[in-house]
C-alpha cells in the first residue's frame, strides 16, 4: 500500500505549501549565499552556496528518477547531519517520494525495522563500515532495491547516481500539500517507535508560522547545526526554517568538538537543547569558584550590574565596563556573535534562562513533539518570553486543556494541539493513531500525552508527562521527569533518575561529574575519592553520599512537596549516553531501558 492513501486535512495552506517549492524559491533568491559549512580534515570549515547545493539536487533527482524512484516510493538515508542528507532530501521530495532519515548511532536491529515498515525503495548510507552492516538487507527485504555509498567511489556511489543524473534532466515534481514529506520514527522513550507521517503542509506551515515571531532571522543569519535532522526539531526549526530565510548552516562536528566549533562557525543564532546551556553555566560558575579572588568578585559584580538592567531595563556605566570586560567572555565562548537561542525538548531552568539573559544571549523555550511538526507553542522577542513557560501557541494553533484525567476543577490537564502542523498519522498503527487524533470544527488534533495549564495570557506551562507519571503508595501523583531535569541543576549532577510507583517514597539514581565531586570533596575536607561512592563499606564515602544526598533535598525543597522528594540515592559512574542507549537522539532519558539496566539496584534501596 502506498502510504499517500490518507484524507486531506481541512486546515488552511498557504503557498508555498511545500517543501520543493520553499527550497527552489530561496535557492533562486539567495543563489550565492553560503548554505552549509563542514569541517574539512583540517578542521576548517568549508561552506557550499545555495546555487551549489541547487544544482546537486537536480543532478540527484534525475538519478533517481533513471533508477526507478518515483510517486509514493520512500527513499532512506542513514546519516548525519551533512549536505548530502538535505540533497537527497529535496531529490526524492521532488520526485513526489518520500523521504525517511536514520541516525548513524542506532541498532542495526533498528534500521532493519524501519527500512521494512517504511517500505524503502532506495537506501543510502554514509560510510563503508554502515554499508558493511547492513549488505544484506536487500536479500533480506523485497522492497530494497538499491543501497548507494554516500562516502566513497565506484558504480554503486550518491555521486555516480548525480553524474548520471546530470546526464539526463528531470524537472521537479511539486508535491501537494497533503503528502507525505518525511517518516519520522520516534525515538520510543517508554514504548515501540512509530513512524510518524508528516505532510508537506505541516512541515512548511510549522516552520513559517513559528518563524513568524523571530523576525531577525535573515539571509545574513548565520545558525550551528546541532539537533539531528532525522528529528523533527531539527528537520524544521534548524534546517527548513534557516533555508526559508536564506540564513546560513554551520554544522557542528560532534558534541565533543561543540566548544573548538563555535568560534569557527560564529552562529547568531542556535537551536539546541537545555542541555548544552546547562554544562556551559555549570562550566563557568566552577571555574570562576575554583579562581576565586578578584575575578570571582568581578563576575559577581558583573552579574549583579546585568541583573539590574534586565529588572529596570538601563544599562548604566557600570554595567557596560563589566560587560566588556567580564560578560563578553561568555559570549565569545558561543562565537561572539550569538544574540539568542530557540530550546525545546525540557524546559530551561528559569535562574539559568536568566543568567544566559544577563550575559546577552536570551533564550527562548518551546514546546512541540515529532507528532506536531513538532512547534504548538513557542516564545519569542515578538510575542514575549516568560520564563518557566514554554511560550504561546503559534498562529493557526489552538491549545485545548483536558481535564478529563485531573477533573474539571484542576488548572491543568492534557494538551490537545489542533493546527494544520498536525501528522497524518502513524504508518502502519492504525489503532494507535485513533488514540492521538481528534477533530474538533473541522481542525485536526493531537492528543499529545503531556499535562500542562495556559496562564490567562495564553502562555502553557508544562507541569508534567501522562505517560511517565505514576502513584505513590499514598495515592498522590509524581511527575519524575520535573524531579530530574530540577535535580540536574546541580552542577555535580550529570544524570538522574527518580522512581517509586507503588512504594512510600521516591528513589533517585546519580550520575556524578566525577571532577566537580572531587573538588568539593576537597572542599569538605574529606580524603575520599569520588569513585569510591559505590562502596558501601567505605566510611568516609558513606559520609559524602549522605552530605551529597542532602545537598539534592534541600535543593529540590524550594520547589517541590516533601512527598515528592526522594528519600534515598544510588549512584553510578557510567553516564546515560546515545551509545549505551539510555538517551534519545534529543538527550531525553529513554526511562525504559534505564530501568531494565538500574530497576533492581534502585528496588533494592528500600530493602536497605
Amino acid at each position: 500500500m502506498a502510504i499517500f492513501e490518507y484524507g486531506e486535512y481541512k486546515n488552511t495552506y498557504e503557498a508555498p505549501d511545500n517543501l520543493v517549492d520553499c527550497f527552489e524559491a530561496s535557492a533562486a533568491k539567495y543563489a550565492n549565499n553560503p548554505l552549509i559549512g563542514e569541517k574539512d580534515s583540517a578542521g576548517v570549515y568549508q561552506w557550499v552556496t545555495y546555487g551549489q547545493i541547487a544544482q546537486r539536487v537536480n543532478n540527484l533527482r534525475a538519478g533517481l528518477a533513471s533508477i526507478g524512484v518515483g510517486v509514493g516510493d520512500t527513499v532512506g538515508i542513514i546519516a548525519n547531519n551533512r549536505k548530502e542528507w538535505l540533497i537527497a532530501e529535496i531529490a526524492t521530495q521532488g520526485l513526489g517520494a518520500a523521504y525517511v532519515p536514520m541516525y548513524e548511532k542506532e541498532l542495526v536491529s533498528m534500521w532493519k525495522y524501519i527500512v521494512k515498515d517504511a517500505t524503502i525503495k532506495v537506501l543510502l548510507v554514509s560510510k563503508n563500515d554502515i554499508l558493511e552492516k547492513i549488505k544484506d538487507f536487500p536479500a533480506e527485504i523485497p522492497t530494497l532495491k538499491h543501497l548507494y555509498l554516500i562516502e566513497g567511489s565506484g558504480e554503486k556511489t550518491l555521486a555516480a547516481l548525480e553524474k548520471k543524473g546530470a546526464e539526463k534532466p528531470v524537472p521537479s515534481r511539486k508535491p501537494k500539500y497533503s503528502e507525505v514529506a518525511v517518516l519520522i520514527y520516534t525515538s520510543g522513550t517508554t514504548g515501540e517507535p512509530k513512524g510518524v507521517l508528516l505532510s508537506h503542509g505541516s512541515l512548511v506551515e510549522n516552520f513559517k508560522l513559528s518563524l513568524s515571531w523571530f523576525p531577525h532571522l535573515n539571509e545574513k543569519s548565520c545558525c550551528i547545526s546541532m539537533l539531528p535532522w532525522a528529528h523533527s526539531f531539527g528537520i524544521t526549526a534548524d534546517l527548513h526554517g534557516s533555508i526559508w530565510r536564506g540564513s546560513s548552516l554551520g554544522i557542528m562536528g560532534s558534541v565533543e568538538t561543540l566548544i573548538d566549533d563555535l568560534p569557527k562557525i560564529k552562529p547568531t543564532v542556535m537551536v539546541s537543547v537545555p542541555r548544552v546551556f546547562n554544562k556551559v553555566y555549570n562550566g563557568v560558575w566552577a571555574k570562576m569558584r575554583e579562581e576565586g579572588g578578584l575575578k570571582l568578585k568581578l563576575f559577581e559584580a558583573a552579574l549583579a550590574a546585568a541583573k539590574l538592567k534586565r529588572e529596570k531595563g538601563k544599562a548604566g556605566l557600570k554595567y557596560k565596563i563589566l560587560d566588556k570586560i567580564v560578560l563578553q567572555k561568555i559570549r565569545d565562548r558561543f562565537g561572539g556573535k550569538l544574540e539568542n537561542a530557540v530550546t525545546g525538548s525540557a524546559p530551561m531552568n528559569v535562574d539559568i534562562a536568566k543568567f544566559f539573559i544577563d550575559v546577552g544571549i536570551p533564550t527562548y523555550d518551546c514546546y512541540g513533539l515529532s507528532e506536531t511538526s513538532p512547534a504548538i507553542t513557542v516564545n519569542s522577542p515578538l510575542m514575549g518570553n516568560r520564563l518557566g513557560s514554554v511560550g504561546k501557541p503559534i498562529l493557526k494553533t489552538k491549545v485545548v486543556i483536558d481535564r478529563s484525567r485531573t477533573g474539571e476543577t484542576s488548572d491543568d490537564g492534557e494538551i490537545i494541539c489542533f493546527g494544520p502542523q498536525c501528522m497524518i498519522g502513524y504508518h502502519n498503527k492504525p489503532e494507535q493513531t485513533k488514540e492521538v487524533i481528534v477533530e474538533m470544527n473541522g481542525m485536526r488534533g493531537v492528543r499529545t500525552g503531556d499535562r500542562g495549564r495556559l496562564d490567562n495570557d495564553g502562555f502553557l506551562f508544562i507541569t508534567g508527562r501522562f505517560k511517565e507519571e505514576y502513584k505513590l503508595a499514598n495515592g498522590k501523583y509524581i511527575h519524575p521527569e520535573s524531579l530530574e531535569l530540577e535535580m540536574k541543576v546541580l552542577p555535580w549532577i550529570l544524570n538522574a533518575v527518580v522512581t517509586g510507583a507503588g512504594h512510600e517514597y521516591n528513589v533517585a539514581l546519580l550520575v556524578p561529574d566525577l571532577k566537580l565531586l572531587e573538588n568539593l570533596a576537597a572542599s569538605l575536607k574529606l580524603t575520599v575519592n569520588p569513585k569510591d561512592l559505590l562502596e558501601s563499606s567505605n566510611p568516609e564515602a558513606r559520609k559524602f553520599k549522605e552530605l551529597l544526598a542532602a545537598e539534592v533535598q534541600n535543593h529540590l525543597r524550594k520547589t517541590f512537596g516533601s512527598y515528592e522528594i526522594p528519600q534515598k540515592f544510588a549512584f553510578t559512574l557510567e553516564d546515560f549516553t546515545l551509545e549505551n542507549g539510555l538517551l534519545t537522539q534529543t538527550m531525553k532519558l529513554k526511562r525504559r531501558a534505564v530501568m531494565e539496566k538500574y530497576g533492581e539496584m534502585l528496588e533494592n534501596l528500600y530493602k536497605e
